[in-house]
């Protein structure tokens, strides 16, 4: 535990103060055979799940929830799951907040360019760093048709199109990250090549068959149903397309405490076995190119960013805690500990559709 100890000690030190976290009262329900996780908060309700962007509706589909009073699951509406995933991730004023702290970094909002919002604009482990590392194992060509499901805010696919010089369309179930996404890309000089949409990676809102590459980054943790999330993937996918993804995945027994960057709680948190997901691409007709488990360089990845951050008094002010609120540090904190105790991994699996 000596990683877990030095991260969390210095998160409580340095971003504790800078953020504020809110501690919560929880209970414990079982881990249940690596379940949907390990606690349930007893909480008042996000206020911000009344905020009608994030009322999302997906009708005639269901996600299994534990209920602590029972001994089965109870059956809960995707629509219902979806609404608080979304307003999880919704966050006020979003694209104002990430233009000042540009400018507190000594960057200049009115004319941005892709590089000063990497520390935000990367939501998953590893940031830039791990996108790197699964796209360079792509064969990506100006011809190429990228979709990227789950987008956030829009950096992977920016960062794609930049790159690459080829058309990216991404999908967010939040309405607030699309038009943010929309208003940053506008701002760096990408619309022309990026277009986002707003949907559920359930129900893509594109045609069948209609791109060549299809990525998603840490959106599987909010998706109970990983069979219909790959049937999708691989109806957009045309003859010969890729499915590339980075997702943080159970690869051990073991509580994962809440909140988690992608959960304030376990309600809408279904992080699932690699065989679970090869289980679902291989039902999907999607047949497994590659897999790597990338622990070790999640590991270092965190020690760098909590030195950095510690050695500097906080985190520099383009970073993810822009999209966590005020329990991005206790979230990191979890994560770490899961992470360092062997129950969770970021990792990689590459699809190839026949």
């Amino acid at each position: 535990m000596i990683l877990f100890d030095f991260i969390l000690a210095s998160m409580r030190k340095v971003l504790f103060s800078c953020f504020g976290v809110q501690r919560r009262n929880r209970t414990a329900i079982p881990n249940e055979a690596w379940g949907r996780g390990s606690s349930k908060a007893d909480s008042a309700a996000d206020p911000e799940l009344s905020n009608p962007e994030a009322r999302l509706v997906r009708a005639g589909a269901y996600a299994l929830n534990w209920s602590p009073t029972q001994t089965v699951f109870r059956r809960k509406a995707v629509s219902e799951i979806e609404r608080q995933v979304s307003a999880h991730y919704t966050t006020a004023e979003l694209v104002d907040r990430i233009l000042a702290a540009v400018a507190a970094a000594g960057g200049a909002p009115d004319s941005l360019a892709v590089d000063d919002l990497k520390g935000v604009d990367e939501f998953h482990t590893g940031g830039v760093e791990a996108t790197d590392a699964l796209l360079s194992q792509l064969a990506i060509q100006p011809s190429t048709r990228v979709l990227d499901i789950g987008c956030g805010i829009g950096g992977t696919s920016r960062h794609i199109a930049a790159g690459w010089d080829v058309a990216v369309t991404g999908v967010d179930l939040t309405v607030a990250y699309v038009a943010a996404a929309e208003e940053l890309s506008r701002r760096v000089g990408l619309a022309k090549l990026t277009s986002f949409l707003q949907g559920s990676a359930l129900d893509l809102p594109v045609a069948s068959a209609a791109f060549d590459l299809a990525t998603m980054f840490h959106v599987g943790m909010n998706i109970d149903d990983k069979a219909a999330l790959f049937r999708e993937a691989a109806r957009v996918l045309a003859p010969g397309g890729t499915f590339a993804l980075f997702d943080v995945m159970r690869v051990g027994p073991g509580e994962i405490p809440y909140p988690m960057p992608w959960a304030e709680e376990p309600d809408w948190s279904f992080v699932a076995a690699p065989a679970l997901y090869r289980e679902a691409a291989s039902s999907a007709g999607l047949a497994l190119r590659a897999e790597r488990n990338r622990a070790p360089f999640a590991k270092d990845f965190f020690e760098r960013v909590v030195a950095a951050a510690a050695a500097s008094g906080g985190p520099p002010p383009v970073s993810i805690h822009l999209l966590m609120r005020e329990t991005a540090a206790q979230k990191l904190g979890h994560y770490v500990q899961a992470l360092e105790a062997g129950t969770i991994a970021p990792v990689e699996m590459i699809f190839h559709r026949p």
